[in-house]
């Protein structure tokens, strides 16, 4: 009961952090009419957020990897609780900045800290299935949370939302509290000792799929909206029940990652892409029609998910085998460049958004699938070696 508990726990602090980061994006507008300043103003919110989050992330780990896991997940946690409460509490957009950026600055180390602790206690067996739930619970924040956090805005304000998440940031601070062990093995290194990891050939390989998954989904996720209503011809009305089955998509996605996962993970992943790039190849006729189009788009949604989990195992036991001393480094890389990939995927739908329309998203995500098949096969080549 006591571990079910915990890897519950550990799936509502995903959960959590995914409300915090992705609520912003459904409540731009609110914070826009309330400093009265254009919606492009408060944009770099998302941007600032996603920036220090992918640097501070990499940094914070790495000069914390030494420290007591526990006492660490309770600071870092009671900072993003002051983060949090300091974003509702904002009275000014320079203020809801200065808030985000404190939680930016943690989130990425808080949850490389229970992807490391997954790591750490939980039988090998079921280790694949709780770190592909871990990773749901973004996923279930961006279905329910953020859809939620809108609604609370509409008939309250967009900082009650904040406060919400305040309040459930006491309740999983206190059962990590009661949770957590106080004390689990780990190897100190130096900072070289720990970067190390980075020289592997299989670890470049994961970051490399990594990125390029996540720049293939991004192409064509950066403008689902339009695609469902401009180019499928969905009612605005219909929009939000659509990215609802997306989003459960998704989730379903992280279900196959974890079973992919226990089940030789690594020899699946060339498969895999071929049938994403398949899957993006085919999404421009596909938008031709509502059904095709939309059974296209929740196909995308499953598939970009399912690596997820393997290549988070294959950093982590690469680590634990070889470079015991980077283990808490090797649990933060899947955060670190997924958040490169959405970068560069949103540039490149942009950029083809400009000079081509939005059907020809599909055959542009395709490029990234190929080198996904590409460093998927160099992969399977090399692990266990």
């Amino acid at each position: 009961m006591r571990e079910k508990l915990r890897s519950f726990t550990f799936i509502l602090v995903a959960f959590m952090l995914g409300c915090n980061e992705f609520m912003v994006v459904g409540v731009l507008s609110d914070i826009a009419k309330s400093y009265h300043v254009p919606l492009s103003t408060v944009g770099f919110l998302v941007t600032a957020f996603a920036g220090v989050y992918a640097i501070s992330t990499p940094v914070i780990t790495t000069l914390t990897s030494n420290w007591n896991r526990y006492k660490l997940l309770m600071i870092l946690m009671t900072v993003f609780f002051i983060g949090n409460t300091l974003t509702a509490m904002a009275p000014s957009l320079g203020w809801l900045l200065f808030a985000r950026v404190i939680t930016a600055a943690v989130a990425g180390t808080i949850i490389s800290l229970i992807n490391l602790l997954v790591s750490i206690i939980t039988p090998m067996n079921k280790r694949p299935m709780v770190l592909a739930w871990v990773g749901a619970g973004f996923s279930i924040a961006s279905v329910i949370g953020v859809p939620l956090g809108t609604t609370i805005a509409t008939l309250l304000s967009w900082h009650d939302s904040f406060w919400i998440i305040s309040g459930l940031t006491l309740v999983v601070f206190a059962l990590l509290a009661w949770l957590t062990p106080r004390d689990t093995p780990q190897v100190k290194g130096s900072i070289v000792g720990q970067l190390s990891l980075l020289k592997d050939r299989r670890v470049l390989l994961g970051i490399g799929i990594t990125v390029s998954v996540l720049s293939l989904q991004y192409t064509f996720y950066t403008y689902v909206r339009p695609l469902i209503t401009t180019v499928m011809g969905f009612s605005l009305t219909s929009l939000n029940w659509l990215l609802l089955i997306l989003g459960v998509m998704s989730i379903i996605g992280n279900e196959i990652a974890g079973l992919v996962a226990g089940h030789h993970g690594v020899h699946k992943l060339p498969g895999i892409f071929i049938l994403m790039t398949i899957l993006s190849l085919i999404l421009g006729p596909a938008l031709e029609n509502k059904l095709t189009g939309m059974l296209a788009l929740a196909a995308l949604c499953v598939v970009v998910i399912v690596y997820g989990t393997t290549t988070q195992l294959v950093f982590i036991n690469v680590a634990e085998q070889e470079y015991p001393q980077s283990l808490a480094l090797a649990t933060s890389l899947i955060s670190i460049f997924a958040n490169v990939g959405i970068s560069h995927g949103s540039f490149t739908a942009s950029t083809t958004v400009n000079y081509t329309s939005l059907q020809n998203l599909g055959y542009v995500g395709a490029v990234y699938g190929v080198l996904a098949i590409v460093f998927a096969f160099a992969l399977r080549r090399v692990y266990g070696k």
